[in-house]
């Protein structure tokens, strides 16, 4: 498939090493272009604008800190149509640094926000952990990353395929309305890493596995 990605940071930089060599087409749009391109080159993909990576996505991953959300959507063309319809993985997290807890009200998210105002099908996915998690391709107790997804069905459909490709596996863990708590339970891990936690510190879940 092709992949959009806004964002020219680390999970970029974790994550898209596995979906080019999966076979995926990836196109990293950045606000500076200059540093979209350095990204790109380094990791064997194309680099753009953030309008180009949202129009050229068959699925757009958002990869920037809460507080760029609005700019990136700005510019990538958010206002115009360019992401109505379209799957858009959400990895963003709203947490303050003093107290570690969430900024968004009670009960709501960032992932739905980022669909009100784009008309994408959002799923929420890859929040949970620290970049060097994907970058490692870690195993916990010597099976793959569980990651849970909320979103739409189609959307995830699509980032479950993703996880897959990075090496992980695919937990629903319901629709959109559950995505804020997917980023609570970020809030905690973020506090850990703040607190000097191995990077690789990660809510480890083991569905399905006997009793």
């Amino acid at each position: 498939m092709k992949i959009g990605v806004l964002g020219a940071g680390r999970m970029a930089e974790g994550l898209v090493p596995h979906w080019l060599e999966a076979g995926h087409e990836v196109l990293i749009g950045g606000r500076t272009l200059a540093k979209a391109q350095e990204l790109a080159d380094r990791l064997g993909a194309r680099a753009g604008t953030l309008r180009e990576a949202a129009e050229f996505g068959d699925v757009v991953f958002l990869a920037v800190l809460r507080a760029g959300v609005e700019p990136t959507l700005h510019d990538a063309g958010a206002a115009e149509g360019t992401l109505t319809g379209k799957v858009l993985i959400d990895c963003t997290n709203a947490i303050e640094h003093e107290r570690f807890t969430v900024t968004t009200a009670p009960g709501a998210s960032v992932s739905e926000e980022i669909a009100r105002v784009t008309g994408a099908r959002v799923a929420k996915a890859f929040n949970q952990v620290h970049f060097d998690v994907w970058r490692r391709s870690a195993l916990y107790a010597g099976r793959p990353l569980v990651v849970p997804i909320a979103g739409d069905p189609d959307a995830q459909a699509v980032a479950s395929q993703l996880v897959r490709d990075a090496g992980g596996e695919p937990l629903d863990a319901g629709g959109l309305e559950h995505a804020h708590e997917l980023e609570a339970m970020a809030a905690v891990i973020i506090r850990l890493l703040f607190a000097g936690a191995d990077p690789l510190s990660a809510f480890q879940l083991m569905p399905g596995l006997p009793s």
